[in-house]
């Protein structure tokens, strides 16, 4: 985020990105407010100068614009001019199909953008309603929308933090940050300038949209609305998301279209020109043509295809929000995801309690930190209700509290004074093993003797051993204990009875690793997904947990150093690194979009409003269905199972998918290409037209029919091995090899019709449409599968129905009763069994040509 525009006052610069950097004074005079706050009137003109205090107000974009934004598309606007010419050249039923497909299209189109700015509203939701505020020295009760930089605010627990500021006062605060670092654990906050490098470890910065959990605390608005940290996630989700995999591919696709039509368009019309033929008729031939290279029914195809997906991807419960994404995760070859809830169970739970030596289990020290737990008051933090789940009942079975020391932030630990009929009274503290071991002067013997002196070389050793188990992931808080004598009663009782502690041992924490993620992260792996893990967590945590997982991983970057990079320079980093540590949510954002540089489809999948700038910026975005409302309302797909291993299946269904779409873009390009190519050639060698323009547009859509059944397919087990993407080289070169092979045999029927039997016009145009619509809808079941045919799976009944039907209404058509309407003539047998040995030439060819078509196909 940029220095936070707006948030300072007229009478001084404004506030620095990293505020939390500057002592309260140097922000109180460049806010020029004080500890008891502004004043109504300042206030107001703040308020009418920087706005209200809401995270997202972008103005939406009328319906109007967002259908002429995707009517621009080149496939889009070549498919609306299909349309149009089709309409003038009489074709209504052609033109009834495109724009029925392109209003399908712009449709979905319109409702994903929909659905971005419903998050972005969610996202402003998530915010308190209201705040208590110092106003002329007197604290008030406001709306949120009326925060201003410079106001004071007063926090206590269970409040939602409503802006951007510093702790100038704390009393025992600790904030819930999880939804904007991921970080599991409650963050003790205090007074600084904490110097930090990154908001993750600013313990006295306080953000917006995150939650006091515990204890009280005031603070210093510096930035509000659209300046936050929670604004940027707000301005990230409202700005239109880059191009998904899916939408490159179409759009390179219709680019690739845009140049052949216009291409084989003029030169048919120049070269008829240039032979002195009819104008009018010349013109309609080549909108023939121009239609005719269309593949009209692609959006169709890809939506049904993506359809059927969807409802199989249910069933492995998964829900699909927007159709396209489908495709783009079987496309995806790299999966980077946040730590908690997908590698890990998204929960803290006490993983053991030691003594000292922290090598065997301690009854005693859970019972004392239970003692602790449990008799406090206030909010039980999430580590105070993972001691109580462990420990037994009788733990503080009564046991009475007298008094107590809340959390502290400054001395990050918390005491209670505790009763017991028949014993002395016992002080229990917990907190950070290094502020409670500098109470400490004893420490209890392994044995269980009497308590010895705590030397430092002891001291320094039980640190040590601490910070250790700190790199392994875990959170540890110490535990101590003394019997206070009779003098201190409990109305004295303060953070200053917190002395000549007992150490009796550690509690260790954890978020635990799934069973299933590293057997998710191999099938993965396996699939050819580079899975890469970006965190807000620290560096040893995330490093930790790989290696409890035994998941294969390359170098790690942190946030500060993600921060001095260019995108250029984070692009090469980015690609070689699998862990990013301590990142914020604009750069987890970064980091996807900085693997899609590098050519990278990239999926994410997060649950925290942290993971939302991410998530919507990957080609396909990935959710949980307990995540937030602002991350699934980001995501493209979520998970009714947070499970590495349900977005496994996901991935074989997004290429069952892809492989499909990808038959008919094969299919519709050479097969369109080559037809219209030998109708130009035909055209300028023979004194009539090959078709008439009517005839051309009915070959045309009787072949769009025949591959409706596409979608309903079954698929090679090749196709779904590793991550497929648009390749306009692969579909240039697929065009280019069977597009003239089936003009070669077009070129033969045309020479065998005019010289072998001296065709008519009408029998030559019958002859010929059989030809076509033959070898275009019978190819299909020799390019389907990248084997030979004979080893290929069998095609679905659908297909086999579709086709097959649509070639008996051609020959119907061509052949039959309304052969004379349509300008067809009767064909004698010889010219038919002619056209019938052609077309059994030309399936053998296609199926040895396709291997030079695609190539690293298996040998026959």
């Amino acid at each position: 985020m940029g220095a936070p525009a707006g948030s300072g006052s007229a009478s001084g610069p404004t506030p620095p990105e990293r505020f939390w950097s500057l002592p309260p004074r140097d922000l109180f005079a460049r806010l020029a407010t004080s500890p008891a706050g502004l004043g109504a009137e300042e206030a107001a003109r703040r308020l009418a100068r920087h706005g209200r205090n809401a995270v997202a107000e972008s103005q939406r974009r009328h319906l109007a614009a967002r259908v002429l934004r995707r009517l621009a598309e080149p496939l889009v606007a070549i498919l609306l001019v299909a349309a149009a010419l089709s309409g003038l050249t009489g074709d209504w039923p052609g033109f009834a199909i495109i724009a029925a497909v392109v209003a399908v299209s712009v449709a979905l189109d319109v409702a994903q953008e929909h659905r971005a700015e419903a998050a972005a509203a969610a996202l402003r939701e998530s915010v308190a309603v209201r705040a208590t505020v110092r106003r002329d020295g007197q604290p008030i009760a406001l709306p949120v929308e009326e925060i201003v930089p410079g106001d004071v605010v007063e926090l206590a627990a269970g409040s939602l933090v409503p802006a951007d500021g510093i702790v100038l006062e704390s009393r025992g605060a600790q904030a819930d940050e999880a939804l904007l670092t991921g970080e599991p654990y409650p963050v003790p906050k205090r007074p600084g300038p904490s110097g930090a490098a990154g908001p993750a470890d600013a313990y006295d910065a306080l953000f917006a949209g995150t939650a006091i959990v515990a204890g009280a605390a005031t603070m210093l608005v510096v930035a509000t609305g659209r300046a936050t940290r929670l604004g940027d996630v707000a301005a990230a989700l409202a700005a239109r998301r880059p191009p998904t995999a899916f939408e490159r591919g179409l759009r390179a696709l219709g680019l690739l279209l845009l140049r052949l039509t216009i291409f084989l368009v003029l030169f048919v019309l120049l070269a008829h020109l240039a032979f002195d033929r009819p104008a009018l008729e010349s013109f309609l031939f080549a909108v023939a043509l121009a239609v005719g290279l269309t593949p009209e029914l692609l959006p169709m195809v890809a939506t049904v295809t993506l359809s059927r997906g969807a409802l199989r991807m249910a069933a492995r419960r998964v829900v699909v929000k927007r159709l396209a994404a489908i495709h783009d995760l079987g496309a995806m070859d790299v999966l980077c995801t946040d730590k908690t809830g997908t590698l890990t169970e998204a929960r803290i739970v006490l993983r053991d309690c030691t003594g000292p030596d922290g090598a065997s289990p301690s009854p005693r020290v859970l019972s004392l930190a239970a003692l602790n737990a449990g008799l406090a008051g206030g909010i039980r933090t999430p580590l105070d209700a993972a001691i109580l789940a462990a420990a037994p009942p009788e733990a503080t079975a009564g046991w009475t509290l007298l008094a107590e020391a809340p959390f502290g932030a400054e001395r990050r630990r918390s005491s209670v004074l505790a009763a017991h009929a028949g014993r002395p009274r016992l002080l229990v503290v917990k907190g950070a093993p290094e502020t409670v071991l500098a109470a400490c002067t004893a420490v209890e013997s392994p044995a269980g003797g009497a308590p010895r002196p705590l030397d430092e070389a002891t001291r320094a050793a039980l640190l040590a051993r601490a910070e250790a188990r700190g790199a392994e992931g875990l959170r540890l808080l110490g535990i101590a204990w003394r019997e206070p004598a009779e003098a201190e009663i409990a109305a004295d009782f303060g953070p200053e009875n917190e002395r000549d502690l007992v150490l009796a041992g550690f509690c260790a924490f954890l978020d635990p690793p799934k069973p299933s993620a590293a057997g998710a992260v191999a099938r993965l792996a396996a699939a050819g997904v580079r899975v890469k893990i970006v965190s807000g967590d620290a560096a040893p945590v995330v490093r930790h947990l790989v290696e409890s997982l035994g998941l294969p991983a390359r170098g790690l970057m942190t946030g500060e150093e993600i921060a001095r990079l260019d995108a250029r320079a984070l692009a090469a980093r980015a690609e070689a690194c699998d862990l990013f540590a301590r990142v914020s949510p604009d750069q987890k954002r970064r980091v996807i979009l900085a693997l899609k540089a590098r050519g990278h489809t990239v999926g994410y999948i997060g649950d925290g409003i942290n993971d939302a700038p991410a998530i919507g910026a990957a080609d396909a975005g990935i959710s949980v269905e307990g995540a937030t409302d602002v991350a699934r309302g980001a995501a493209d797909l979520i998970l009714l199972a947070p499970d590495l291993g349900v977005l496994a299946d996901g991935v074989e269904e997004g290429r069952r998918t892809h492989a499909n779409v990808m038959k008919y873009v094969r299919m519709g390009t050479s097969s369109n290409f080559g037809n219209m190519l030998s109708m130009a050639a035909a055209s300028l060698a023979i004194p009539f037209l090959p078709l008439t323009p009517a005839q051309i547009l009915l070959n045309n859509l009787l072949y769009d029919i025949s591959e409706i059944g596409i979608p309903f397919d079954a698929v090679e087990r090749e196709d779904l091995a590793a991550p497929h993407a648009w390749d306009m080289h692969a579909v240039l070169r697929f065009t280019l090899v069977m597009g003239p092979l089936s003009s070669v045999f077009d070129l033969a029927t045309f020479a065998v019709l005019l010289w072998g039997f001296g065709a008519s016009p009408g029998e030559f145009r019958a002859a010929w449409f059989v030809e076509s619509m033959a070898t275009q809808i019978l190819v299909i079941f020799l390019i389907r599968s990248g084997g030979p045919v004979w080893r290929a799976r069998p095609p679905h009944p659908v297909l086999a129905a579709t086709s097959l039907g649509a070639l008996a209404v051609a020959l119907f058509l061509a052949l039959g009763p309304p052969a004379q309407a349509l300008g067809f003539a009767p064909l004698p047998g010889a010219v038919l069994g002619a056209i019938a040995a052609l077309v059994v030439l030309y399936l053998a060819a296609a199926e040895a040509m396709k291997r030079v078509a695609v190539p690293g196909l298996p040998p026959a």
